[in-house]
């Protein structure tokens, strides 16, 4: 009687699971997932990483802050104001004056604008130019493989930053559209040697071999089944390369070899303002500030969209780590309530 009682209570404790009753298209087949685009997942994983979230909030909040500052104020950044020099922040200058009465706050909105163009277009430039040599060098091989491998180790054997000081001086009259070349001309050579090595295995793939016994073009092949196939690392890689850009350009500027007066960028800021920063810090610290923040906020965002387009980095490895921990959590749980040959422990028994 005791064991029939025990039976009854538990099956009066965990019944068996109802079978569904609809047969409409929300009760999907039993053991089928349901069906997730691939741009709806990398979303949700990029939403799920909290510093992805802020460096993204950070980096539209500098757009805005250099497109839409000037705007804001109603003082150029090269007209100067006489009647204040050296003026500390204030509600008719918000980040204060420089030495010749320019606000700095129009100059600072001014240099990132110019700064964070220069950091787009060298990243688009570098990427665009090294997915396109690394994919060629890797799909043709043979003597076109070696002469753009040459290439790439020439250039990465010339020390880019003694060239770009030496050249860049003789394009004064060609503007900054010449230097952001410049910068994209010694910014590809590692991406086209990672892009080499993806399409050397992507080539021998079942899709890629099919393509090209149907009669194919191989550029085709490249454009519609290489560079897809690869455009998770190029995305990660560009949008880090666009701080790098930034900070390159910033360091070119600096020493006098980026952007030209009257035009002015991050790097000709922070020269302008290194020596008088310990007697008016206005002229160095809020640029010097917003320089920080875009580099970082760049790479918050690309640690998540590498977390998110690659399913065997961090963000698939913390949630393999959880999942593990929950399945040592139910088995220490499971063998509180039985022993180790799978019986209910004795004093269970003697409870029931």
């Amino acid at each position: 009687m005791t064991v029939v009682a025990a039976d009854s209570a538990d099956s009066a404790e965990s019944p068996e699971p109802a079978e569904p009753t609809g047969s409409g298209p929300s009760a999907p087949p039993a053991g089928r997932p349901r069906a997730t685009g691939r741009g709806r997942l990398v979303l949700t994983r990029v939403l799920a990483a909290r510093g992805a979230v802020v460096g993204t909030v950070l980096i539209l909040l500098l757009f805005a802050l250099a497109f839409g500052g000037p705007y804001l104020t109603p003082w150029d950044y090269a007209a100067p104001d006489f009647t204040a020099l050296h003026q500390p922040p204030s509600g008719e200058h918000w980040f204060g004056t420089n030495g010749v009465g320019q606000d700095v706050f129009a100059q600072t909105v001014r240099g990132l604008q110019k700064s964070l163009i220069i950091g787009l277009l060298v990243a688009l430039f570098s990427t665009v130019l090294a997915s396109l040599v690394g994919a060629c060098a890797g799909y043709f091989g043979g003597w076109t493989d070696r002469a753009l491998m040459f290439l790439v180790d020439l250039l990465l054997v010339f020390p880019s930053f003694l060239i770009i000081t030496i050249v860049s001086p003789r394009l004064r009259s060609s503007g900054w559209i010449a230097f952001v070349l410049l910068l994209a001309l010694f910014n590809w050579m590692i991406t086209a040697r990672v892009v080499r090595s993806m399409t050397l295995s992507l080539r021998e793939r079942e899709f890629v071999r099919a393509a090209r016994f149907m009669g194919v073009r191989p550029l085709r092949i490249i454009s519609r089944h290489i560079l897809p196939n690869v455009a998770s690392f190029l995305i990660i890689d560009a949008t880090i390369a666009v701080g790098g850009a930034v900070m390159s350009e910033t360091a070119l500027s600096y020493f006098g070899f980026g952007v030209r007066p009257p035009d002015v960028s991050l790097g000709t800021l922070l020269a302008a303002g290194t020596t008088e920063a310990p007697v008016f810090p206005w002229m160095f610290y809020f640029a010097a500030g917003l320089l920080v923040l875009f580099v970082l906020a760049v790479n918050l965002v690309g640690d998540g969209l590498r977390d998110a387009l690659d399913p065997t980095s961090g963000a698939a490895g913390r949630r393999s780590g959880r999942s593990g921990r929950s399945g040592r959590s139910r088995r220490s749980r499971r063998s509180s309530r039985f022993g180790r040959s799978g019986q209910p422990d004795r004093s269970q028994r003697k409870s029931s």
